[in-house]
């Protein structure tokens, strides 16, 4: 369906490139009459005629406008400009529905690693790059001057909009029931409630926000002469901005790649913690006597006569099926691991003579270590850790199941992003490899094209060219990109609504630092003047803002959404003020 409508409107734009009419000679009379050009009477003196007006020199011919590539179509009114938006703007969401359908199925092939952290994190962000590249590379330094507002509200506009509308949306469409400040998997009963309703999100999306927090530098790094009204380096502030964003690209999509491994050693590590806190409440439980001594410290008597009931054989060492045994016979509740993996890691913790089994001092040194661990780590909040309460290992316990939580683990075998295996990888690779390039074609193809027209439609109707690419182009760029985290988020899980706005950080990450490159290397290769201040400001006040939120939580509770919304007029109407009313740019 979506092909047949790009063939249709394709047909529209070919036959709609150029009209004709019959061409009338006008011939000066006294009478100030012509003929109609059907009776040519040479006197004028029967057949129709036409009385003609006779218009000054500046009216007899309208200002034609440039066609893109010398046959696109283009218009001066208002009106046909907006549907040439609409049309072109529809391509580009075209070619970015196409480049995301490519990059999920390339995905499936390829696996994360180099393809999620180098090519579609790039391939998301294409058609905001070519249209910021088309904006710049037009005619002559003037116009290109002129031009590149377009690229930096379309630059803005997508910030904002993916930090603003679709963040709230999401919030408001993945809500669920929140329990002990977290989210409850597919219950939503409490249906709008401001604070007992909202999403939960995995520690991973908190490192994202960060990392999108930290991608503003180069525009700190470029607005610096400003700032310090300083009119001398504005050139080499575009430079140094320039590589620093290069290099934080570059350190990103290798973040990229090796985050899946980094998220796995955390995981691992987790469940290992939470392995430590069941065994420990196990030993309460069961031990002969309170595990903390009068001063607060492990009572090595009492640990001796727990191993004493460990140790089955009476050998005087607890060998890995007996720990096994141990770990079997504790309640981790919904959590699963592999039993011989926590066997290994809780030798590699007591074995310290690497004989393949614990004696009783290792057992007891290893004990009183793993105590002083979950007192170190329950932190300020947590209860009294004295020799009558043992409270703290149940905060203990409470705490790692919820790290566990949010670091996202994928438990009883669901997985919302892998099907399995692939049946026909090289078809699947063919498609995805045609899809991709049908995508980037497209998008080459329109961007200029898109660029023109929202700059003649300023023309004609006074807007700012900023203004309608902060508002419109974002539309078409970013539309897929926003319906697809939309449907991901109303699966109302953990996992999806990590998974969320994850992608929502990153997109805004690479728009700060690849968009922006791009941007920068326009700027300072063609000489043109870094004039847009107030832009920059909107652009830092609403990542850090949102960034500053999402970087030390991981619930985000249904009122969050008013934040998110009141940030976009807020940007819009700030943009405004500060350059008529104060003239900053």
């Amino acid at each position: 369906m979506r092909f047949r409508s790009l063939i249709s409107l394709l047909f529209l734009l070919f036959f709609t490139s150029s009209s004709y009419a019959r061409f009338v000679s006008v011939q000066q009379s006294s009478t100030g009459l012509i003929s109609d050009g059907i009776n040519g009477d040479r006197n004028l003196g029967s057949g129709s005629i036409i009385k003609t007006v006779v218009l000054a020199p500046a009216e007899e011919k309208e200002e034609a406008c440039e066609q893109t590539y010398g046959f696109m179509p283009c218009t001066k009114t208002a009106l046909g400009n907006v549907f040439l938006i609409l049309v072109y703007g529809f391509f580009m969401y075209t070619a970015a529905t196409y480049l995301s359908n490519g990059s999920e199925l390339l995905l499936e092939i390829l696996g994360p690693g180099i393809v999620g952290g180098l090519f579609l994190p790039m391939l998301g962000a294409l058609p905001d790059a070519m249209l910021i590249l088309v904006s710049g590379l037009s005619g002559d330094a003037q116009t290109a001057q002129s031009q590149v507002a377009v690229g930096m509200g379309l630059l803005a506009g997508s910030t904002v909009m993916l930090l603003t509308v679709i963040w709230g949306t999401c919030t408001v469409v993945g809500k669920c029931d929140l329990r002990d400040t977290i989210a409850v998997n597919n219950q939503d009963t409490k249906g709008f409630h401001l604070k007992d309703s909202g999403v939960t999100v995995d520690i991973w999306t908190s490192y994202a926000a960060r990392i999108m927090a930290i991608s503003v530098i180069p525009f700190i790094i470029v607005q610096l002469p400003q700032m310090l009204g300083s009119t001398s380096g504005r050139h080499l502030s575009v430079l140094v901005a320039l590589i620093v964003s290069v290099l934080m690209l570059i350190s990103y999509c290798v973040y990229q790649v090796f985050q899946p491994w980094i998220q796995r050693r955390r995981l691992a590590f987790a469940k290992h913690k939470h392995v430590i806190s069941g065994i420990l409440r196990h030993l309460k439980q069961h031990a002969l006597g309170r595990l903390l001594d009068d001063e607060g410290q492990p009572d090595e008597h009492v640990i001796r006569k727990l191993f004493d009931t460990i140790d089955a054989n009476k050998d005087g060492h607890l060998s890995a099926t007996e720990l096994k045994a141990l770990i079997i016979g504790i309640s981790f509740e919904e959590i699963d691991f592999d039993k011989d993996d926590a066997v290994g890691k809780v030798l590699q913790d007591f074995d310290k003579t690497l004989d393949e089994q614990v004696d009783q001092d290792e057992f007891v040194r290893g004990i009183k270590h793993w105590l002083l661990q979950a007192m170190g780590s329950a932190g300020p909040s947590a209860p009294d850790a004295g020799p009558r309460t043992m409270k703290f290992l149940d905060h203990f316990h409470v705490q790692t199941k919820r790290e566990h939580t949010l670091l996202g683990d994928n438990e009883n075998g669901e997985n919302d992003e892998e099907g399995g295996e692939v049946a026909d990888p090289k078809w699947i690779t063919i498609k995805a490899a045609l899809l991709l390039l049908l995508g980037a074609s497209i998008a080459a193809a329109f961007a200029d094209p898109l660029v023109d027209t929202v700059n003649n439609f300023s023309a004609a109707t006074g807007i700012p060219s900023f203004f309608i690419s902060f508002i419109a182009l974002p539309l078409a760029t970013n539309s897929s990109e926003a319906v697809s985290a939309i449907i991901f988020a109303s699966r109302k899980k953990i996992r999806t609504a990590s998974l969320t706005f994850s992608e929502l950080c990153g997109g805004v990450t690479m728009n700060n630092i690849l968009c922006l490159s791009v941007f920068l290397s326009i700027v300072y290769l063609r000489g043109l003047t870094w004039n847009f201040s107030s832009e920059v400001l909107v652009i830092l006040i609403v990542c850090l803002v949102m960034a500053g939120f999402a970087s030390f939580r991981t619930t985000y509770p249904l009122w969050t959404c008013f934040i998110a919304y009141l940030l976009y007029p807020f940007s819009l109407g700030l943009v405004y003020i500060l350059d008529y009313w104060f003239g900053w740019s």
